[in-house]
Parts: C-alpha cells; sequence; structure tokens
C-alpha cells in the first residue's frame, strides 16, 4: 500500500495522548514497548501509518479498491494495540478531519480488522 504522506509527529502525538487515557494492563504493556525505538517505529510504519492511509484515502477509493488495500494490510495486533488505534478510527484528537465523510461502513471494516486480526 503506498502511504499517504501524513506528518509523523502528529500521530506519535495523538498516540501519545492515546496513552495516557489506556486503562491497565494495557497502559503499561505498550508505554513499555512503546519506549524502544524499534518497536515504535514499526509499529508506526507498519500499523498505524497504514490505518492513516486507509481512512484517508478510503473515502475516495472504490469499494474494490478499499476492499483489497485492507485485505492487503496483513498485520496482527495486540488487544493493546488495538486499544492505542480505535480512536484513530472513531475520530479521537487531532486525526478528526481524516474521519469526517468517510463511509461508516467502512470505518466499521477498520474497527473490524482491529478486533478480528488480534494475537491469539
Amino acid at each position: 500500500m503506498k502511504l499517504y504522506p501524513f506528518p509523523q509527529a502528529p500521530l506519535e502525538k495523538a498516540i501519545a495522548k492515546r496513552m495516557l487515557t489506556l486503562p491497565s494492563p494495557h497502559k503499561e504493556w505498550f508505554s513499555e514497548r512503546w519506549a524502544q525505538k524499534p518497536y515504535k517505529k514499526s509499529f508506526i510504519e507498519h500499523k498505524a501509518m497504514p490505518l492513516i492511509t486507509l481512512l484517508a484515502k478510503g473515502k475516495s477509493w472504490t469499494d474494490e479498491e478499499f476492499n483489497a488495500e485492507l485485505a492487503a494490510w496483513t498485520v496482527k495486533f495486540y488487544e493493546a494495540e488495538a486499544q492505542v488505534l480505535r480512536p484513530l478510527v472513531e475520530g479521537d484528537g487531532l486525526l478528526q478531519l481524516m474521519q469526517k465523510n468517510m463511509p461508516a461502513e467502512r470505518a466499521k471494516a477498520l474497527l473490524e480488522k482491529l478486533t478480528r486480526d488480534l494475537h491469539e
């Protein structure tokens, strides 16, 4: 998937803000990993930015394009990661304009992916 050129700083700020409100034990789990540069880089590249791309471009893609890109995004999430990413889809914080005009069924598909593709 060609990633949307969204600035990384606002995304990191939104994730850090969300970390503050995570319930325990997700907060401790995610905070510990977020402090590690390799994890942070990987999380941004493989989980957060593709989600932002699907949010930003998903409004204008055809159903086929959206479904193909969603299917091509083959990552597994830990529950704490899903807890961090859900508000990005739901319109929380700095990224609210990206969700504006997102068809409800596509937002629902993204939320379902975060729930369905969890590590066992």
